[in-house]
């Protein structure tokens, strides 16, 4: 390995220069790390131009979330674009109006006020937090990166506001350190995660609505027992590589339906926005804890159609990832 680039506070620069993507990570819940063999046309796959398709019924395509830091009258205020690798740190941000107040009252959906994904710009780092609300209406939790460079960081939100649309606002985030280049990892429909084992079937369609499946299993068993995890058996979301574009993934029934099993099968309906390289990443509760499973596939192409590169299965070992809560989450 070459030494790697000492990294500052201006990192942000990085986002430009460096626009791969991080993927699965560790925290309070779950943990994972992805050694996989890396794709090397990744860079070249995404269009940060949606194309225009139809959704559920003919709709149009929701439009990615998270490029923006502004967008509905709302702002996203990081108020630490800064941290450094390996260092525990309070990432703190107030959601503000067009009049700059900081909004105090939101909607629940997914059981929470507000869902906040951290991702490295190469997506080999994933975080999926809670954080606090205090009554002024900033946001904090603890965070520590494992490595230098730039991320992304994503509020997933509706304001309690009648009328108000649900919201993906982003910004960038700096670790500084020292910086060493992550290839996106290959792509797979097979991941092995803390002795489970996922697998994804179907694909994502640019601009038309298709479902995902994925299966859980345990020891060669089928999973027939998950638990309710942000009102639902499992929890997906999917960026897209190059701009990390933030896709609006939407769980097919909920526990206690009366339908919907508790595995080993959990659905979801998904549109891409464009072709390209995609990062899914997949939130599932057994036993009391919550695992990640990450996948990489290409929008028009099958899960099963996705050849990994090296070997037939992805380990969680090359993907970071956590979830992490902070106590008496405010509302």
């Amino acid at each position: 390995m070459h030494a790697g680039l000492k990294i500052t506070a201006f990192a942000a620069a990085l986002a430009a220069t460096f626009g791969t993507a991080y993927g699965v990570g560790k925290g309070l819940d779950p943990v994972v790390d992805d050694p996989t063999p890396a794709r090397h046309d990744s860079h070249t796959e995404a269009s940060s131009a949606p194309e225009g398709g139809g959704g559920h019924g003919g709709h149009q395509a929701e439009p990615p979330g998270g490029l923006q830091i502004s967008e509905g009258g709302y702002t996203l205020d990081l108020r630490t674009p800064n941290v450094t690798a390996g260092t525990r740190a309070d990432l703190r941000f107030v959601i503000r109006d067009s009049g700059g107040r900081a909004v105090t009252a939101y909607q629940r959906e997914h059981d929470k006020e507000l869902h906040l994904i951290v991702a490295s710009r190469d997506l080999v780092t994933y975080r999926h937090l809670h954080p606090t609300r205090a009554a002024d209406g900033t946001w904090s939790i603890p965070l520590e990166l494992p490595r230098a460079g730039g991320y992304r960081v994503f509020a997933d939100f509706t304001p309690a506001k009648k009328g108000a649309e649900n919201l993906t606002l982003g910004a960038d985030l700096a670790a500084s350190g020292s910086y060493r280049p992550q290839k996106l990892p290959a792509s797979n429909s097979t991941v092995r995660i803390d002795g489970y084992e996922v697998r994804l079937s179907g694909g994502l369609l640019p601009g038309k609505a298709s479902e995902l499946k994925l299966n859980v299993s345990r020891g060669g068993r089928p999973v027939t027992n998950l638990q309710p995890y942000l009102g639902a058996y499992g929890h997906l979301v999917a960026l897209r590589s190059g701009d990390l574009a933030y896709l609006h993934v939407h769980p097919n029934g909920e526990p206690g339906d009366g339908t919907t099993k508790p595995g080993p099968e959990i659905s979801f309906t998904a549109t891409a926005p464009s072709g390209g390289t995609y990062r899914l990443f997949l939130d599932f509760k057994h036993e009391g804890e919550v695992h990640t499973a990450a996948f990489t596939v290409r929008a028009g192409t099958s899960a099963t159609a996705q050849k990994p590169r090296g070997s037939a299965h992805e380990s969680a070992e090359g993907t970071e990832s956590a979830h992490a809560e902070t106590p008496g989450h405010g509302h």
